[in-house]
């Protein structure tokens, strides 16, 4: 072997001898290039003698994946995208949410494995992409929305914010569910393609995990725990591991063992984690829809017409103990009338407790169902507080718990309510002292009648009459309490009386005729009771009703309006002015109070008697003038909203980079600052053409090797392919630099074999190659 040092002289210098067509060693003994080492010939020079190399050791080729691995990880992936879709279950009821979970975590998986396993190689990516969407749109229009496609995509765009509105668990409607339905089916979707495109372990469970982390934020402060799905989620995702890893079949079982029991110290070890501070609530930052107008007719204007008809049947009540069922809350007045100011949101079968009252209460479980028969309105009647309220639509007040619906009732429906009557304890009621909370503030107004211009003379008047009615009481609620007492041993009722309940009318109930039905006492009360700082509201409702035995018929004449006071740490409490005796129903077998109605009033006067035995205070405390009431400040959108907004822009953005890029990375390339760089630049985009038809991306094959299959692979990219090779070799090797011609010569060979590669596949498949993501990335 000879060496550099024995080398002959070089030749005169002359154009490069041209390859033999007949010479099969091209490929082997071509020079190092840009994909191996070799020896080869350099530009205008002598051949040089090429150097022993120790050969390339490639790795071993990956084993295949069992058909039985594979199949258990696409199951796995399914559970995972189960699991995930199972968090939502704090979100809506889990035979709401069960069902659609199901469908949507095993057919995405289903309808990959169908279309990829005869074949036991992928589709192109944005073939699955469009197979899956087709799919899922096709599913959800039949089972969600029963045919109705068309409802699907506003439907889709518009449940975050309905969920976010709407009292959980939220009712298992169609536009509500689609939300966790389309996220379950992308976990799925997206896992399985991973497990069958990919050799990686645990990247398949993230979509699902993803997927939880939504379900978590939706379903903050909903019933229920989430702890159960975040440890099966745990040992799925331990389990898919397992079945992915290399490791022999045999210990499978003592993996997916040791998964379960990581499953297991999740669940218990969950509790106990240090976890602080109160959990971020998407639903303070998104704005209510504003409340609907609930009834053309307030219940408190039906009252005197009722009382005229008093034997018209309401409705019948079965019930575990009777009570003054409320009907609605109104806690706004003008002067003139009462309205709601309740901002009504819908509702599945849970009503929650009212925010405002610090700590839980005693209370008294009533169960109860109606079958309405003349009822009018959307109005719906129930026990205060309702908890739970299944067989009717409904939409809720949360801070007052009252039921409305949609559409006005109509005779004959029926609807089961469960309510926790509240208990109350004389000692707290004697020292409770009125709240002062924005909502309470807002209920201590008085304004001026509608139409006047000077300063309301009738106000003055009423908190001339309540001081001296209150004088000596030492806390609100003796002064609340007093005067109930006064309404009841001063004014009498009467049916007959002049209805109404505007100042005017009012004045002249407290001051001349002091005769009246519950509405005028509850309206007096509630204008007395606010002139002294007292946050006051007023309820319609009815008594209980005649009957017994559980049974009762609420007809008209037990309709029943009262105030009702809200008391620092103890929430609205009910008080009666109206005499009990002569305001119930005259028929057989009435009962004239609630069995709450009964306890409080027992209550209030132990609370009386016990204030008296103390010996209280002469002097009253002077109400606290409300402030002016403030703007609520503006919450800042939180950033997952923005994403949610954006999501629909990833797609475009894609198609853009996609197209664009490589347009740029072709521009880049051929317009490099030196021939050299532009040479390698029309290699590289050979390279990137030759890896859409089957060249490995990692790979060592030497120019002309690279050239060989090409050859092989496409028809008549061969003639392109060698010299192209040969140039590359030159520019790199040569002792020379290569010149702008040569530059050119090459790029006219990459236009020719960019030409040649696209010829032989189908438009499809084209569209295809172009949209792969491989183009996003250099080589």
């Amino acid at each position: 072997m000879t060496t550099p040092d024995d080398a002959p002289p070089p030749p005169a210098p002359g154009p490069p001898p041209a390859p033999d067509p007949a010479d099969d060693r091209s490929g082997a003994d071509a020079p190092p290039g840009p994909y191996g080492p070799g020896p080869g010939t350099t530009g205008n020079g002598p051949e040089r003698p090429a150097a022993k190399t120790p050969p390339v050791r490639r790795a071993p080729a990956p084993r295949p994946v069992s058909a039985v691995r594979l199949g258990l990880a696409l199951v796995v992936t399914a559970a995972l995208a189960a699991a995930a879709g199972l968090g939502f279950q704090r979100v809506f009821a889990l035979r709401d949410i069960g069902p659609v979970v199901a469908v949507a975590a095993v057919v995405p998986v289903l309808l990959s494995a169908l279309v990829s396993w005869p074949r036991r190689r992928g589709w192109p990516l944005w073939i699955a992409i469009l197979l899956t969407v087709g799919g899922w749109t096709l599913v959800t229009g039949l089972v969600l929305f029963h045919g109705d496609f068309g409802v699907i995509g506003g439907s889709l765009r518009d449940s975050w914010k309905a969920i976010l509105t709407t009292l959980m668990p939220a009712p298992g409607r169609p536009e509500l569910l689609v939300l966790p339905q389309a996220l379950t089916w992308f976990a799925a979707a997206t896992g399985a393609e991973t497990v069958l495109r990919s050799r990686t372990k645990a990247f398949p469970a993230l979509p699902s995990v993803a997927v939880f982390g939504v379900a978590l934020l939706l379903g903050v402060g909903g019933p229920g725990s989430n702890l159960p799905v975040a440890a099966a989620l745990v040992g799925l995702a331990a389990v898919l591991v397992v079945v992915r890893g290399d490791g022999r079949a045999g210990r499978a079982p003592a993996g997916v063992a040791a998964a379960v029991a990581l499953g297991l110290v999740a669940v218990f070890a969950g509790p106990l984690l240090p976890v602080a501070g109160t959990p971020y609530d998407p639903r303070q930052s998104v704005e209510a829809p504003p409340p609907e107008q609930r009834d053309s007719v307030s219940p408190l204007d039906r009252v005197s017409a009722w009382l005229q008809t008093p034997d018209q049947q309401m409705f019948t009540v079965h019930t575990t103990a009777p009570e003054n069922w409320r009907l609605a809350v109104l806690d706004r007045f003008d002067g003139v009338t009462w309205t709601s100011g309740g901002n009504f949101v819908a509702a599945g079968n849970r009503i929650p407790a009212p925010e405002h009252v610090t700590r839980h209460r005693p209370s008294t479980r009533v169960d109860q169902r109606f079958t309405i028969q003349n009822l009018p309105g959307v109005w719906v009647p129930a026990a205060d507080r309702p908890t739970t309220v299944t067989g009717l639509g409904v939409t809720v007040d949360p801070g007052s718990g009252v039921l409305t619906t949609v559409q006005p009732l109509r005779t004959g429906q029926t609807y089961a309510v469960r309510s926790a009557a509240r208990d109350y304890d004389a000692d707290e009621l004697a020292d409770a002292e009125p709240a002062r909370d924005p909502e309470a503030l807002a209920a201590t107004s008085l304004p001026e009648s509608p139409g006047t211009t000077a300063a309301n003379a009738q106000v003055p008047a009423f908190h001339k009459l309540a001081e001296q009615i209150t004088a000596g009481q030492s806390t609100g609620f003796l002064r609340a309490a007093k005067l109930a007492d006064y309404l009841r041993a001063t004014d009498k009722y009467d049916v007959s009386g002049l209805p109404g309940h505007t100042y005017a009318q009012l004045q002249y109930f407290l001051t001349r005729s002091k005769r009246g039905t519950s509405e005028q006492f509850a309206t007096a009360y509630a204008v007395l009771a606010r002139s002294l700082g007292l946050p006051t509201r007023v309820v319609v409702g009815f008594r209980p009703g005649v009957g017994g035995d559980g049974e009762f018929q609420v007809r008209s004449g037990d309709v029943l309006v009262w105030p009702e006071v809200d008391f620092t740490g103890l929430g609205w409490v009910p008080f009666y002015p109206t005499p009990e005796q002569q305001g119930r129903s005259q028929k057989s077998g009435s009962v004239p109070a609630g069995d709450t109605q009964q306890k409080l009033e027992q209550a209030q006067k132990n609370a009386a008697a016990k204030n008296k035995g103390n010996g209280g205070s002469t002097q009253p405390k002077q109400p606290t003038p409300p402030p002016a009431t403030e703007k609520t400040p503006h919450k800042a959108t939180p950033w997952w909203m923005y994403a949610l907004a954006a999501a629909p822009l990833i797609p475009i953005l894609y198609l853009v980079a996609v197209l664009v890029l490589p347009m740029l990375r072709r521009r880049r390339r051929r317009s490099a600052a030196t021939p050299a760089e532009r040479i390698a630049g029309a290699w590289e985009q050979t390279v990137e053409t030759l890896n859409a038809v089957g060249l490995p991306r990692a790979t060592s094959l030497t120019a002309h090797e690279v050239a060989g299959f090409g050859g092989r692979t496409v028809a008549g990219t061969e003639s392109h392919l060698r010299p192209l090779a040969d140039l590359v070799n030159r520019a790199e090797y040569a002792e020379r630099p290569p010149d702008p011609a040569a530059a050119e010569a090459a790029w006219r060979h990459t236009d020719q074999i960019g030409r040649l590669v696209a010829r032989a596949a189908s438009p499809l498949r084209r569209a295809g190659r172009r949209l792969h993501p491989r183009k996003l990335r250099a080589r």
